[in-house]
């Protein structure tokens, strides 16, 4: 099967799609659950499954360090090692650039990390990283690219802007073509228009598979980002794949649609499920709340997963009062379902030509929600 991407409908920016690839059929507006170390934290992959998860994504720099490519490799890579035969976008590292710069040492070249687990030192290079994403197996592969921290001068932002495109034309030469396998290159420049348009013509001059959009989320404010997205997108081919990189919220997700972005993924419902944080269609709740303990509502009516429709409010608020790890994983789970539905919803509304309605209706449950508390 070949990588190929199709538009079966639009409704204004937004887009409904389909994405066919080695590992499976993706259909857009999607979102991806995190794997970052191959495991969709407190999930088993049935039940990543089960939420209506088609793709998941995995982190090359985590993967590197433990338990390293090569092993992953001979055990079969990851989609056998991790149970998740369907697409894996594995994202290159280039977050772990800023998240982790008191641990690396950045140069032209590449990036040299010491290990925040065991001091051990690691290179990875554009060449290194398309190296390790092949050995992974990734459907999707990520350039390697440096994402700056919001607040940086624009002349900063556009030596870093220089430096990722440098590290995206060599991504593209060493990437190792092959049917239903795709390469993505990342946008950057921060908040900057003008560096944001430089760096989506280079990109697509150079040609890749797909066009992720990196930088933002990083504390620019959902303002701010829409408004990067909006002057981004008009740069980007209509017939290939557009991805926000972690982000976000429901609220950015329905922002980001409307704006012609296909694919998105985030840590946060994992990790607010973790943290007895619950997005509804009322809103989010917290379940560690003592108005919880004697309620046996539902935790969301519209929902259909085991948090909702077997167990009460009353009983999730006691799993994390007691520390029991089914409170994580139950949250876990319902978090990723309310995304998998809202996606689902978004894209049916798009093919029937009333995104603008239903995305108005979804900000109208959780603002009534929030007046009424």
């Amino acid at each position: 099967m070949n990588f190929e991407f199709t538009i079966g409908g639009t409704d204004g920016g937004a887009r409904a799609g389909r994405l066919a690839s080695a590992h499976g059929v993706v259909e857009t507006p999607v979102f991806m659950p995190v794997g970052t170390q191959a495991s969709v934290k407190a999930m088993t992959a049935d039940s990543v499954r089960a939420t209506g998860a088609t793709i998941v994504l995995a982190n090359t720099y985590h993967l590197m360090l433990r338990p390293g490519a090569e092993r992953v490799a001979a055990l079969g890579g990851l989609h056998r090692f991790m149970d998740w035969p369907g697409p894996i976008l594995t994202d290159s590292g280039g977050f772990q650039v800023m998240s982790l710069s008191g641990l690396r040492t950045l140069d032209a070249e590449g990036v040299t990390f010491r290990s925040h687990l065991d001091g051990a030192r690691h290179r990875l290079t554009p060449e290194r990283a398309m190296d390790i994403q092949r050995l992974l197996d990734a459907t999707i592969t990520m350039q390697l690219d440096e994402c700056p921290r919001f607040g940086v001068s624009e002349t900063d932002a556009e030596a870093s802007m220089a430096l990722s495109a440098a590290w995206a034309a060599r991504s593209r030469g060493a990437f190792h073509p092959r049917p239903g396998y795709g390469l993505f290159g990342i946008v950057q420049g921060s908040v900057f228009p003008a560096l944001r348009e430089r760096s989506s013509r280079t990109l697509v001059d150079l040609g890749f598979d797909g066009y992720a959009i990196g930088g933002l989320a990083v504390g620019e404010g959902q303002e701010t980002m829409f408004s990067v997205l909006d002057h981004s997108v008009r740069f980007l081919p209509e017939d290939r794949p557009r991805y926000l990189m972690g982000v976000g919220t429901p609220g950015d997700l329905l922002g980001g649609i409307a704006r012609g972005i296909d694919m998105f993924d985030c840590v946060m419902p994992t990790r607010a499920g973790r943290t007895a944080r619950a997005f509804t269609s009322e809103g989010v709740r917290n379940l560690r709340n003592a108005r919880y303990a004697e309620d046996a509502r539902p935790l969301d009516p519209t929902c259909d997963c085991p948090a909702c429709t077997r167990h009460a409010r009353a009983y999730l608020h006691h799993l994390f009062r007691a520390g029991e790890m089914l409170g994580p994983m139950l949250l876990t789970w319902h978090n990723l379902r309310y995304y998998r539905q809202l996606m689902a919803r978004m894209r049916e509304a798009i093919l029937a030509g009333r995104f603008a309605e239903d995305a108005g209706s979804v900000r109208a449950g959780w603002l009534a929600a929030k007046e009424g508390q």
